[in-house]
């Protein structure tokens, strides 16, 4: 796949961004500066707590002899000082080595060694999908690997929804816009990844959404007033007790208090086990809302996404954290020297009631809250991308027929010393169908990820792996990786027709479709498959769909004769030196015009 010269595009402006590697390499120095300034400064925290303790010591010594004990508090107050201050030095010790493995990370990524270093995605893996297995879009080594920066599920989940789905293109201008306004917020999109330390949200926002928006409980005043002053009077009781007015007062609050409870036993089991898989991980989530609530955007998606964090009275960073408090102090009735207690306070009630009493008065914008917060997080994550990818542009997308048209094509999961780029052109004006032929391991099934790939980069709102790239929306079909399947009881071939199926369905849609179909039909015998390819290919583009299609089958070729002017065949080049197959991956016009399959079987030792 060569790279030729061209125009750079019409795209969005990168100037006055300093190489990433530079960037990556000053902070983390300066994050390793930091964090051994303040080791130095823990040492120094740490003589002075073993002076206080000194002191305390021969305060003691005098206090024994006959000196009063208030000597002794200076002393003690002064080491637990120190020792807190050592605590937070600590703390901020560890985020400055924590800063610095981000930036380490960074610079592994700019080397291409980032493969198995973040989160794969492999649950949003779908094998029914038209073309996420076969664009390798999550597990190890995957496009989602390489631009998740997310911290919560819901913002991996937002970036998914993006690869598997083209966004119409007034949405895609929106993310480009603020894909550009983030990419040069370094110390936002580190802030967001420090926060929690060593937390990754386990949080399912759509369990918290929908829990948040349940119908309510309906929760009369004189219940609350009726719980709480049963609280009261148990306190009181219990007090009068210890004073030594006897059990009996105690006891009978605690029956009547039990009674109350009970008859509100199953409202109160109900919602303890409702906010019980929703409530875990809220602390992330309350410092990432607190975090973005302090940033000011001007492109228009994100100014929209600010203002959806906006509410009146309590900032939703506050309100979810106070969610966070509520689930803690509703948990502490399983402490075992609380437990004995808690009864008698009718904890678990107080706290059902309180957690209601928020998700009535706050849950309706909880939903806005976590969409606003994955939107936000997967544009971190293009940003992230499209700072150390500076010369990646952002695709021009057009109206009219459907159209493909990509200057110096590279694929951005190949590091890009090995990549070698392309030239590919498919409209209506030139020609919607190539037929690819070539040996194996010449190219073909690259050039199809690489089309496929940067198609979904483009309708993501996300930088493309090309000099240039203009296009139509498109939805994709590829048939790459499709397998056979001893559970369904599937063969390759049926699996494979089956796709075939479904990406012809996908013409029904709205959008017209980009068909990537490698060795089509290689399944079955020449005849069949010849007759059978050229009909589905015919197929496709009288519904109005472009693609590729590739094969080492030189019969297939002369499906583009009967298809011209609307096909035409394209090929990759091998050389036998030595016994070894080469390739230079270079695309040419026409049909391969050698093989060299049984010269390679002769030089393994085959009789042929």
């Amino acid at each position: 796949m060569n790279e030729s010269e061209g125009s750079t595009p019409k795209s969005l402006p990168t100037e006055g961004q300093v190489e990433p590697r530079i960037e990556y390499t000053q902070r983390r120095a300066a994050r390793l500066g930091e964090a051994a300034a303040r080791m130095r400064r823990f040492r120094t925290v740490g003589v002075a707590r073993l002076v206080a303790l000194a002191f305390a010591i021969a305060v003691g010594w005098l206090v024994y002899g006959g000196l009063t004990a208030w000597w002794l508090l200076p002393p003690v107050i002064g080491f637990l000082a120190l020792a807190d201050m050592q605590q937070r030095i600590t703390q901020a010790r560890r985020r400055c080595e924590r800063a610095a493995a981000l930036y380490d990370q960074g610079l592994a990524r700019l080397d291409d060694h980032w493969a198995g270093m973040g989160a794969t995605g492999a649950r949003f893996l779908d094998e029914s999908h038209p073309y996420a297995a076969d664009l390798d879009l999550f597990g190890h080594g995957s496009l989602f690997e390489l631009l998740s920066r997310a911290r919560t599920r819901v913002g991996e989940q937002t970036l998914a929804n993006w690869l598997l789905a083209p966004a119409a293109p007034e949405v895609v201008r929106a993310r480009q816009a603020a894909v550009v306004e983030l990419r040069p917020l370094l110390d936002l999109r580190e802030d967001m990844a420090l926060l929690g330390e060593g937390v990754r949200s386990g949080e399912d926002a759509q369990t918290l959404a929908q829990w948040a928006a349940a119908p309510p409980w309906q929760i009369s005043r004189s219940t609350r007033i009726i719980a709480l002053s049963l609280a009261v009077l148990a306190l009181a009781t219990l007090a009068l007790w210890i004073a030594g007015f006897g059990p009996i007062p105690f006891l009978l609050s605690f029956a009547i208090g039990r009674a109350y409870s009970f008859r509100m036993k199953a409202a109160v089991e109900h919602v303890i086990n409702s906010v019980d898989g929703p409530g875990r991980d809220l602390t992330l989530l309350s410092e990432l809302l607190r975090r973005l609530e302090r940033e000011r955007f001007t492109s228009p998606r994100l100014v929209e996404l600010r203002a959806a964090l906006d509410v009146e009275g309590m900032a939703p960073s506050q309100q979810i954290a106070r969610l966070n408090r509520l689930i803690d102090l509703l948990d502490a009735r399983r402490n075992m020297i609380f437990a004995i207690v808690a009864p008698a306070l009718l904890w678990p009630l107080q706290f059902a009631l309180a957690i209601e009493s928020w998700r009535q008065s706050s849950g309706a914008a909880v939903a806005r809250w976590l969409a606003a917060v994955g939107e936000l997080e997967a544009l971190g994550s293009l940003a992230g991308y499209s700072y150390e990818h500076p010369n990646d542009p952002f695709p021009e997308l057009t109206d009219g027929t459907p159209c493909f048209d990509g200057e110096a094509l590279g694929h951005p999961l190949i590091p890009a010393a090995r990549s070698v780029r392309t030239d590919l052109r498919l409209s209506e004006e030139l020609q919607r169908v190539l037929i690819v032929s070539g040996s194996n391991m010449s190219g073909k099934s690259t050039l199809l990820r690489t089309v496929g790939t940067n198609t979904v980069l483009a309708l993501a709102g996300a930088p493309v792996r090309a000099r240039a790239l203009r296009l139509t929306p498109l939805n994709v079909g590829a048939s790459i990786r499709v397998q056979d399947s001893l559970l369904a009881g599937a063969s390759r071939f049926y699996a494979e027709i089956t796709r075939l199926r479904q990406i012809v369905g996908l013409t029904e849609g709205a959008l017209p479709v980009l068909f990537l179909l490698d060795e089509i039909l290689h399944g079955t015998n020449s005849h069949d498959r010849r007759i059978g390819a050229e009909g589905v290919v015919r197929g496709l583009i009288e519904r109005g769909a472009i693609g590729l299609i590739t094969t080492h089958d030189l019969a297939l070729a002369r499906i583009a004769e009967t298809l011209a002017p609307r096909a035409a065949n394209v090929h990759f080049e091998d050389q036998l030196e030595g016994g070894k197959m080469t390739f230079d991956y270079l695309l040419r016009p026409g049909t391969v015009q050698r093989s060299n399959a049984l010269e390679l079987m002769r030089s393994v030792g085959l009789e042929v």
